[in-house]
């Protein structure tokens, strides 16, 4: 950590501790500087919920830890609190990564909800204010990472992540979610019968947000919208043009906004969406793999060229890239070289350095796995949790690759002598 970080650190924990309040200001002109530009010559180091392998998930402080360490774009999820002030958070409910828990005047606050087809019980964030919010504190999610930030951090608004962007010292890209848009609009309400994807398209708007992909105003200030909900992002596309990514889960899995899987939707079930998810998975059904699910091949590619009008990529789930048995990888599908066909992103979640989370195939190396998924299937961004490792083997590779008498360089030539000589004993 840079005593940069760490002095900034300690003055983010005291403010917060004090005032209830998060640093940031809402964003400034800063953007208006020159700042190094972002960096698209290589595949998107995306900081998935921040640094959120070292600092609780989507807080302030993990953002700016995931800018520190590299990060292209800085991710996050958004949901809408009772008020209709739009948060980063990523569960509906409060109970797993703050202290709500502790606050024994919302004790009576909790509920039980039909989400996304299946009930929920917890403490939802739909039923509190942006202030009753504010005064919780975030909690680590995993029992096995750091756990020595729990209750320093607040929840944050959607204009301070985009403040965290806007304000650091180079280009930095925002990758946000319409996160479960069905039950948001079905909880919360605005005036003049807008509804949560109108606030989220003109809190981006606010803040300059706009432009097609790659083009000036996008390379200014780059974003990626991102949503599991087909129809909320043909929504969007008639009030933005900024590029968007459809999310895709596990084939049986349901999608956020329609209550079936990605396998089931047809253009009799969906007709709005025509068919696209249908075409994205015609498929030829494998035996399933350990009793726990099935491996569905995608075989055609009528669905790309239809969605390539509404967005620019795909996100998709990297074990629906390349199906895994027993924890090993098994045959990998050509979904990332039919999408580049049609010119689609493919950006692919979510890394881990953790032992828990690597296929056996990389020897716990997270680098192998980076190495793997860059140079063999080819995708073009990656979220992951650990946004400093992911940038630091970029760094290696393009070094080694290009100029040996770097530093990484020499490492990484130092590393084939080894090998080479452990091969000869």
């Amino acid at each position: 950590m840079s005593p940069l970080w760490a002095s900034s650190l300690i003055f983010f924990s005291l403010f917060v501790g004090s005032h209830g309040r998060v640093l940031y200001q809402l964003p400034s002109k800063q953007q208006d500087k020159v700042k190094r530009p972002l960096q698209t010559s290589r595949p998107y180091n995306i900081a998935h919920r921040g640094s959120n392998g070292e600092i609780p998930e989507e807080t302030a402080a993990a953002y700016m830890r995931a800018i520190e360490e590299g990060a292209d774009f800085i991710e996050s999820d958004i949901l809408a609190t009772k008020d209709g002030q739009l948060i980063c958070f990523h569960d509906m409910t409060l109970d797993a990564t703050t202290d709500i828990a502790n606050h024994s005047k919302f004790a009576n606050r909790k509920r039980i909800y039909e989400v996304e087809g299946s009930n929920m019980t917890g403490y939802f964030v739909v039923d509190f204010t942006l202030a009753e919010l504010k005064s919780l504190r975030v909690k680590q999610r995993y029992p096995f990472r750091d756990q020595q930030y729990n209750g320093k951090f607040s929840i944050i608004t959607f204009e301070e992540f985009i403040a965290i962007a806007l304000d650091g010292n180079r280009i930095v890209g925002i990758y946000p979610e319409i996160k479960d848009p069905v039950f948001i609009n079905q909880r919360v309400k605005w005036p003049k019968g807008k509804k949560f994807e109108d606030k989220f398209v003109e809190t981006l708007q606010k803040y300059g947000y706009r432009g097609a992909y790659m083009s000036t105003e996008w390379l200014k200030q780059p974003v990626f919208i991102q949503s599991f909900a087909p129809t909320s992002l043909v929504y969007i596309s008639n009030l933005t043009n900024s590029p968007k990514i459809f999310l895709i889960d596990d084939f049986v899995t349901r999608t956020k906004d329609t209550n079936q899987v990605y396998f089931h939707l047809n253009k009799d079930t969906f007709p709005i969406f025509q068919s696209v998810i249908s075409r994205l998975l015609i498929v030829e059904l494998h035996p399933c793999l350990d009793n726990v699910g099935c491996i569905l091949t995608p075989q055609k590619d009528s669905y790309l060229e239809y969605i390539r009008n509404y967005v620019v990529g795909i996100g998709p789930w990297k074990d629906t890239i390349v199906p895994t048995q027993n924890k090993y990888l098994t045959t990998p599908t050509d979904l990332v070289e039919r999408a580049h066909a049609y010119n689609l992103q493919v950006h692919t979640y979510t890394y881990r350095n953790e032992n828990s989370y690597l296929h056996f195939d990389f020897h716990q190396d997270p680098y192998a796995e980076y190495q793997y998924w860059i140079d063999k299937i080819g995708v073009d961004g990656l979220f992951t949790d650990f946004t400093g490792s992911l940038h630091l083997y970029q760094e290696w590779a393009s070094a080694s690759g290009t100029n040996e008498a770097s530093a990484f360089g020499l490492l990484h030539k130092i590393s084939l002598m080894i090998s080479s000589f452990k091969g000869k004993e």
